[in-house]
C-alpha cells in the first residue's frame, strides 16, 4: 500500500498557488479587451470632436474663405488689366480658376451680419468685449460621462454568443448617434434601458487555442484603430483641434477673427486700385 501511495501522489491536483497556464491567459485576454474598449472610446470621442468641428468650421469660416478666394481674384484681374503682363494676365487666370461660385453678403457672415448691420457678437469680438459662448462644438462633460459609462457595459466585445453580440452592436450604434448629436437625455434613456435589460453572461473559462485567437484578433483590431486614429490626428482638422484640445471654440473665433481681417484688407487693396 505504502508503494503505490508513493507511485500516485505525483498525479495528485496542484497546490492552490500553482496556476494553470490558461488561467493566467484568461487574465491577458481580458485586460486586453478592456484596453481596447478604452482605446475605441478615446477613437470614437476624436472622430466626433473633428467631425463637428470640421461641420461647424465650413459653416461659419467656408464663406470667408470663397469671399478671400473672390477678392484675390478681383486683385489680380485689376493688376493685369492695369499692367497688361502677360505673367499678371496668367496669374488672374490661375486666380479666376481658384474661385467658387461668389456667396452673398447673408450667406458670406452667416451670423457674423444682422439687419442692422454687424452683429452684436461680431462687433464685440471686434472690440474686445464679452462675447456669448458659441454653439458647442463638443459634446458636454456629462454627455461624454454618459456615453463612456455605456460603452463599457454594453461593449460588443464583451459578447461571447454570437446573438448577445448582435443585440451589444445594435445598441451600442444607437448609442453613438446620440453621442454624436450631444443628446444627453437620450443617453440616460438608454442608460436605463441597459440597466433593464438582461444582464451580460459571465464569461465562460476558454481553451488555449480559443484565448490565444482573440489576442490575435485584439491585436488587429488595435492596429486597425491606431490606423484610423492617425488619420484623424494628421487631418486637417485634426491639427486644428490639436492646437487648442481645451478650447477649440475659442480657436474658431481667432481664426474668424483674421479672417474678417484679411478680407477687410483685401477689400481696402482692391478700391486702392480701381482709383485712378
Amino acid at each position: 500500500m505504502s508503494e503505490q501511495s508513493e507511485q500516485t501522489a505525483p498525479e495528485e491536483p496542484t497546490a492552490a498557488g500553482d496556476e494553470r497556464p490558461e488561467a493566467r491567459l484568461e487574465r491577458a485576454v481580458r485586460a486586453a479587451e478592456q484596453a481596447l474598449i478604452e482605446f475605441e472610446i478615446a477613437v470614437e470621442t476624436f472622430r466626433v470632436e473633428v467631425e463637428n468641428f470640421s461641420r461647424l468650421h465650413h459653416q461659419k469660416l467656408g464663406p470667408m474663405y470663397s469671399r478671400l478666394d473672390e477678392l484675390d481674384a478681383l486683385i489680380a484681374e485689376a493688376k493685369a488689366a492695369r499692367s497688361g503682363d502677360p505673367e499678371d494676365l496668367r496669374r488672374a487666370r490661375e486666380a479666376r480658376a481658384l474661385v467658387m461660385p461668389m456667396p452673398g453678403v447673408d450667406e458670406l457672415f452667416h451670423d457674423w451680419l444682422g439687419s442692422d448691420g454687424i452683429s452684436d457678437d461680431a462687433a464685440a469680438m471686434l472690440t474686445d468685449r464679452p462675447v456669448r459662448p458659441p454653439e458647442r462644438v463638443r459634446p458636454s462633460e456629462e454627455v461624454r460621462r454618459l456615453y463612456r459609462d455605456l460603452v463599457r457595459k454594453a461593449h460588443p466585445d464583451l459578447a461571447q454568443e454570437e446573438t448577445e453580440r448582435a443585440r451589444r452592436d445594435a445598441f451600442i450604434a444607437r448609442v453613438n448617434a446620440a453621442y454624436g448629436r450631444g443628446e444627453e437625455q437620450l443617453l440616460r434613456e438608454l442608460a436605463e434601458e441597459w440597466a433593464a435589460g438582461p444582464a451580460p453572461e459571465a464569461v465562460a473559462p476558454s481553451e488555449s487555442d480559443e484565448l490565444y485567437a482573440r489576442l490575435e484578433w485584439l491585436a488587429q483590431r488595435k492596429e486597425l484603430l491606431s490606423m484610423v486614429a492617425k488619420e484623424l490626428e494628421d487631418s486637417a482638422i485634426g491639427a486644428m483641434l490639436r492646437m487648442a484640445p481645451d478650447d477649440p471654440d475659442r480657436l474658431l473665433e481667432e481664426i474668424a477673427e483674421q479672417l474678417l481681417a484679411e478680407v477687410s484688407e483685401r477689400e481696402a487693396e482692391l478700391a486702392s486700385l480701381a482709383t485712378p
